[in-house]
């Protein structure tokens, strides 16, 4: 039995048809309200907040999928995720299930230096700071042998529309309503997004290849480019030019004292003022056949929604 954790997002949904497609028929979705995404999934409801329901979620399970999301609330993450963390850990130590955790770079510097998995966590900010504390939490249990765990690590979403990022939610979806692309803090300035499938794709693949764990992996992406390069690149698949405006961090502090949305976005925005760079070397090296999506390739996937 694997199980996916918080079977309702975009990374959930893409594990369940990876696991069906080539490794398992027998899939467990658990979210709050969890459906079915293949025939024959086993669909739990259960609140990872909870101790005794996180255990009988997990009961039974080989491989446990922690992929479980938040709305962009600091005192909600501060309240919750450090609680849902313990418990799946304690569960899996409890069923001797094997762990995947999927982690963000949120806890890494925000500079411009190459990101790789050994990379030093600098927090900045309250939500860095729990992914941080997460993140440590179940790198502590791993050193000391009391799980089995590996962590998958992802920059920035692109995919589906249902996919929630800011180059997502501003720019790639913009574009695909017919709207004006909106570009954060600097079109100048390199980023490095991953398509959502191939993070699923790849989770999977490392989840059932037991040498990967007791280690992190940084999941595999494509060339980074800046926001000009990208506007450039729809332009060609698109056939015609793209419009695009740049919105300062000074109007992003502005919209902060009335819109709590956007003054979530500040703590993540300094992000966006260097370039981004973030090394797959390592995934790579280990799976050489794994076919990662290009950029081309998936805002074409994108337009065509």
């Amino acid at each position: 039995m694997q199980t996916i954790l918080g079977s309702n997002g975009p990374i959930g949904h893409e594990l369940a048809l990876e696991l069906r497609r080539h490794y398992t028929d027998k899939i467990r979705l658990v979210s709050r309200h969890p459906t079915q995404i293949n025939p024959g999934d086993e669909v739990i409801a259960a609140n990872m907040l909870d101790h005794e329901a996180t255990d009988a979620a997990i009961a039974g399970s080989d491989i446990v999928y922690f992929t479980l999301g938040l709305p962009m609330n600091s005192q909600m993450w501060e309240n919750q995720f450090p609680t849902m963390m313990a418990n799946v850990i304690q569960a899996c130590k409890a069923h001797h299930a094997k762990l995947v955790f999927f982690d963000n770079t949120y806890m890494y510097p925000k500079t411009a230096a190459m990101q790789t998995e050994k990379t030093p966590f600098e927090p900045v900010g309250r939500k860095s700071t729990v992914r941080a504390n997460m993140a440590t939490m179940l790198l502590r249990e791993m050193a000391a042998n009391r799980i089995t765990a590996v962590i998958c690590r992802a920059p920035e979403f692109y995919g589906p529309l249902s996919t929630k990022s800011i180059t997502n939610t501003l720019f790639f979806k913009a574009i695909r309503n017919g709207q004006r692309a909106k570009i954060p803090v600097s079109r100048r300035k390199k980023r490095t997004l991953i398509w959502t499938p191939d993070a699923s794709r790849a989770m999977v693949l490392i989840g059932n290849t037991p040498d990967c764990y007791g280690q992190t992996w940084h999941l595999p992406v494509d060339q980074s480019l800046s926001y000009q390069e990208l506007l450039r690149l729809t332009s060609q698949i698109r056939g015609k030019a793209v419009k695009a405006t740049v919105i300062p961090m000074s109007v992003f502090k502005l919209g902060s004292h009335f819109s709590q949305p956007v003054r979530e976005l500040n703590e993540l925005l300094p992000r966006y003022r260097f370039d981004n760079y973030f090394s797959a070397a390592k995934f790579n090296h280990r799976f050489p056949n794994f076919k990662t999506t290009t950029l081309a390739q998936g805002i074409r996937s994108i337009l065509a929604q």
